[in-house]
């Protein structure tokens, strides 16, 4: 078993992912993997889970809670997600009274996975990596994230 913390979970589409204490790529989570009920699942809830090799890439599978779940979600937050900001910074852009949100790179990678899975669901795992890791340096290169 290995040990992890929920990133996110959209009961909606019954969905979500876990970045394993190991460290390594986040793992794919499904409803029908849990359990646990579903309604317990929140950002940074530490759960214990096998992974498995999925159509996709890696998937949990057995998702239960671990020992260890009695720390406050504000600290629970700042350790699942170091350096996210409670509000994005603001930043005026090319002098313009306009502003925009900056997100720093982790944000900007779960939010771009995020856009990926959603308007393509075909992709694999594998090309997810190589489109968020090339759409990170872009966005490195042209200032649009901080990091």
């Amino acid at each position: 078993m290995v040990i992890g913390r929920v990133v996110r979970f959209d009961s909606v589409k019954g969905y979500g992912f876990i970045a394993p204490d190991h460290g390594g790529e986040d793992v794919f989570l499904h409803v029908n993997d849990l359990r646990i009920p579903e309604a317990s699942l929140r950002p940074g809830l530490m759960v214990e889970f096998e992974i498995e090799q999925g159509d996709r890439g890696l998937k949990a599978s057995s998702v239960q809670l671990a020992a260890g779940n009695g720390s406050g979600a504000a600290s629970v937050t700042a350790s699942v997600f170091p350096g996210r900001s409670e509000s994005p910074s603001r930043h005026p852009v090319d002098g313009d009274d306009v502003l925009c949100d900056v997100l720093n790179s982790e944000e900007y990678v779960r939010d771009v996975t995020e856009v990926l899975l959603e308007s393509a669901p075909g992709l694999t795992a594998a090309h997810i990596l190589q489109v968020r890791q090339g759409m990170l340096q872009f966005a490195k290169n042209h200032g649009w994230v901080e990091g």
